[in-house]
């Protein structure tokens, strides 16, 4: 039935005038205990208010779709409670239907309101319905880039859509930070289903006009809140199962967890499986299908044992010659993004060794800088550059490094090289 009504929708489109309103996330402000009681924001700015109004608007008293700025990347929003919403989230970026959504929600309160169905719960109780392996991690990480995995409520009080879920017996669910999200949802008072905003498989956005690219005339209004700070999606745990996992690493890193989640995540797994059982059910996005992945072809380096900066430059060379023959002369441009040990590299010194057009962009330094930039790096190789080629260097597997490798195997499509 569910795949009916998807189907269905797939096949209908609607064609929209997509609309960019700005705001302004300094003049939103939120007290301290707010995603805690659901208490509402104050505005310093009318127009934001305005633009955030017409927004909720929408979200609350139709079945269309908006797109909105979060600390990780732009969300792509609708009710996480109407079928319809859902189905227009799906057909506007061509996803498949069994990869469940994040919820998105303003408060504790809000939570407890409208998807368990419990009104006026005490400050003692407010948290009766979230497990208390996560109440170390929320305490501190929310609002924030952490999603959790809870119970569906049982079947006479859930008021989640199937779609949201994709019929599984848990859910997803974050408090965001970015003060325009949580206005939004607040307003609105309903929690948001969020993908990132973008066509299905594409690097995700971190700019309104990588959401207009991608959706023109899909969605009705995208709200432009500026660049993403975080860069990347949200950290995904389960704490439902024994030993807890971290499903998606992300805006918190597999060491915060371990540290602020107490003894109870001291034995926390890390999920690197690239493929799912056969049947088996996809419990986070980003477990199943092909992400992040530009239109050029991607190439990974991985760091490995080759030893000084000479030697890794030779290797990047030979990388982009072997490329360039098995393409028979397709190869005219290549872009490479470096971070750490070709830090120094430059685009005059490479050209003297290549036969093709080379644009070199360093993604940063750090690993917050790295993991801010990679989205936008991949989309301006590839829509502004026009890259045949992308050559990215990785980095090592930890803080950070753990969801922006997680991100550019997945855009090279598990296709590395050691240097």
């Amino acid at each position: 039935m569910i795949q009916r009504g998807l189907a269905r929708a797939m096949s209908l489109q609607v064609a929209f005038e997509t609309k960019i309103l700005k705001v302004d996330p300094g003049s939103i402000q939120f007290a301290a205990d707010a995603h805690l009681n659901g208490s509402l924001p104050t505005f310093a700015d009318d127009e934001s208010k305005r633009v955030i109004q017409e927004a909720s608007k929408i979200l609350r008293d139709s079945d269309n779709i908006v797109a909105f700025p979060t600390e990780t990347v732009y969300g792509l929003g609708g009710s996480s409670l109407n079928d319809n919403s859902i189905l227009n989230i799906y057909k506007a970026k061509n996803r498949p239907s069994d990869n469940p959504l994040i919820t998105h929600v303003s408060s504790i309160d809000q939570l407890n309101r409208k998807i368990y169905g419990e009104n006026n719960l005490g400050k003692d109780s407010l948290l009766k319905n979230v497990p208390e392996i996560y109440h170390s991690l929320i305490d501190q990480l929310w609002p924030g880039p952490l999603t959790i995995l809870l119970p569906v409520p049982n079947a006479s009080r859930n008021t989640l859509s199937k779609l949201t879920t994709a019929s599984q017996s848990t859910f997803a669910v974050r408090i965001p930070s970015n003060p325009i999200a949580r206005a939004l949802i607040a307003l609105s008072d309903t929690p948001i289903a969020a993908p990132s905003a973008n066509a299905s498989t594409r690097p995700s956005p971190t700019l309104a006009s990588h959401v207009y690219h991608d959706l023109k005339g899909k969605i009705p209004l995208i709200l432009d809140g500026g660049p993403c700070s975080v860069g990347v999606e949200s950290t995904v745990v389960d704490g439902l199962c024994r030993p807890p996992m971290l499903l998606r690493p992300g805006g918190f890193t597999y060491e915060q967890i371990v540290k602020l989640g107490g003894d109870l995540w001291f034995d926390c797994k890390v999920e690197r499986r690239k493929t799912l059982e056969s049947g088996e059910k996809v419990r986070t996005p980003g477990m199943k299908y092909k992400h992040y992945a530009p239109s050029a072809k991607v190439i990974l380096l991985v760091p490995g044992n080759i030893g000084n900066e000479r030697e890794k430059i030779r290797k990047l060379i030979s990388v982009i010659d072997e490329q360039c023959l098995v393409s028979h002369g397709s190869i005219k441009k290549v872009s490479i993004l470096t971070t750490l040990q070709l830090a120094n590299v430059s685009s005059s010194e490479l050209k003297s060794a290549l036969n093709v057009d080379l644009t070199v962009q360093s993604l940063g330094l750090t690993g917050e800088e790295i993991q801010a930039n990679l989205f936008a790096a991949l989309r301006k190789a590839d829509e502004d550059d026009f890259a045949d080629l992308i050559v990215i260097e990785g980095v090592a597997e930890k803080d950070e490094g753990l969801a922006v490798m997680n991100r550019l195997i997945k855009a090279a499509g598990n296709e590395y090289k050691s240097f």
